[in-house]
């Protein structure tokens, strides 16, 4: 009797296995996250876009995260209390759609500040006497209160875009003059060996750059290079992480600089090889070590596709950080960075921002940026701005994205194609899940696909169809084949049940 029980049971779970199912989520322009049943199937509808034969380690994906700014809090504030809650739930809760557990901070002005600001605007307080929050107390902090009311949990990493001005050879906030800022013009000779012809473009998002991103390096650090500046501004790292510990916000990151390879005409520092090697190594490092050794070191933002110049850097600096922050052109060295780096963590620290139109194109761009980052390694994801108002423009004339665009006229709001392309990846793949397989959309002729196994050991499947024709995707899993014939310009998901 115990026998033809036990054999039941086996032949029950046998059936299971062989009958697997799938939640399907599905998102067009028209419809989003539409939920169906799919079953994998014992022959394959098409040549597999991928073959997953359940023997791949693949790296663990750790989590999704996203920046906080003046002007993201500015935008949530014309909303109504109901609609602003449901954002909020919406991003961070658990319960909610994108379960956003990390948060990017900077110190002192960014580039979606309001205005121009420091911690420390009194120069020669090399003690920080006067270094304080006040400023962020009112404004990045009361948004983060906000986020912290769903996820308490959040923690966070902090990179500047600029040290205070009274601590750069030019005195000011930015890197070159511009219509958008005070800097006196003559002064951009200080970038290029006393050359002023400053490409006015450089800093363009879109356009042709050659392929070279920046088409010239900065000969001399805008950082001064004493050391007493040097350490008063390591000492500064560590003077926020404990001011901001004492509002219960935990960072346990940071990152020197962020693009120290845009020469911007909002709050930026421009940083040579030289330069970025001797503040890490001889300042940052050991000061962190000494007063706040739980917090990690990473190496970045790196923005720059001049491999060369990377690979200097950190072929000096491996052995002091423990990871890089990757975004933007330098991308295109992820698989050279990992191969030659294998004890590196690498992230996406900042993803793409677009250019305002927040539209369905934006959307696919960053459904490709979320496979390509994380399918080639990338073990923690960062969106830049979660809500702007209307084009999202800024003080400094940069119109980008978001995923939740505010109307500031009628005081509403939509979700953009952004907020369903993070959602089709940060809903199901939660924090542990590892990248089993990945193709690119150029490898699979506008199919981009990933596969990921989470800890409970459900698989999840995604995929796009950024074409304008209905395409047929298979992917093979194990002897088993998920078939499925995809829109044009759709977003999926799958998720075994």
């Amino acid at each position: 009797m115990t026998k033809c029980i036990l054999a039941c049971c086996l032949m029950i779970c046998s059936l299971m296995v062989s009958a697997q199912t799938f939640r399907h989520y599905t998102t067009t322009e028209q419809k989003e996250w539409q939920s169906t049943s799919a079953k994998l199937h014992a022959k394959a509808a098409a040549t597999p876009l991928l073959i997953v034969t359940g023997q791949e380690k693949g790296h663990e994906f750790k989590a999704w995260g996203t920046c906080f700014n003046e002007l993201g809090l500015d935008a949530l504030l014309l909303l109504t209390d109901e609609a602003r809650e449901e954002i909020l739930h919406n991003i961070f809760a658990p319960d909610g759609q994108l379960h956003f557990t990390r948060g990017r901070l900077t110190m002192n002005a960014n580039d979606y500040s309001r205005a121009w600001y420091s911690c420390d605007t009194v120069a020669g307080d090399f003690m920080l006497k006067y270094f304080n929050i006040e400023h962020d107390k009112k404004n990045v902090i009361r948004l983060i209160k906000m986020a912290q009311k769903y996820q308490p949990a959040l923690t966070f990493w902090m990179s500047p875009w600029s040290p205070p001005a009274w601590m750069k050879i030019n005195q000011d906030y930015p890197v070159v003059s511009s219509r958008y800022n005070n800097q006196p013009k003559e002064k951009d000779v200080l970038l290029y060996d006393g050359v002023a012809n400053i490409d006015p473009d450089e800093m363009k998002l879109l356009g042709n750059r050659n392929n070279v991103f920046p088409r010239r390096l900065a000969t001399q650090n805008f950082m001064i290079q004493d050391p007493r500046y040097l350490q008063s501004y390591a000492d500064m790292f560590c003077r926020f992480i404990e001011l901001y510990a004492e509002q219960d916000i935990p960072i346990d990151m940071v990152m020197y600089q962020n693009e120290a390879y845009s020469y911007t005409p909002y709050p930026g520092c421009a940083w040579t090889a030289e330069g970025t090697r001797i503040f890490n190594a001889c300042y940052l490092k050991p000061t962190l070590s000494r007063k706040h050794p739980e917090v990690k070191l990473y190496l970045g933002t790196f923005n720059t596709n001049r491999y060369d110049y990377v690979e200097t850097i950190v072929d000096r600096l491996k052995d002091d950080v423990e990871g890089l922050g990757i975004q933007w052109e330098c991308r295109e060295h992820l698989d050279r960075l990992r191969q030659r780096y294998p004890s590196l963590h690498l992230i996406s620290s900042e993803s793409e921002c677009g250019d305002g139109s927040m539209d369905w194109r934006a959307g696919e761009h960053t459904f490709h940026l979320l496979c390509d980052y994380i399918g080639r390694g990338c073990d923690e994801y960062f969106i830049w701005n979660f809500v702007l108002c209307d084009n999202g423009q800024s003080p400094w004339g940069w119109k980008q994205n978001a995923l939740i665009q505010v109307d500031s006229k009628t005081q509403t709001h939509r979700y953009t194609a952004e907020y369903h392309a993070v959602r089709h990846f940060s809903g199901e793949v939660v924090p542990g899940s590892r990248v089993l397989a990945y193709k690119s959309k150029n490898d699979c002729q506008g199919l981009p696909v990933i596969v990921f196994a989470r800890p409970d050991g459900k698989r999840v499947v995604i995929a796009a169809n950024i074409t304008d024709q209905p395409r047929q995707a298979t992917v093979q899993l194990g002897k088993k084949f998920l078939n499925q014939l995809l829109p044009p310009h759709s977003f999926h998901t799958w998720r075994e049940k």
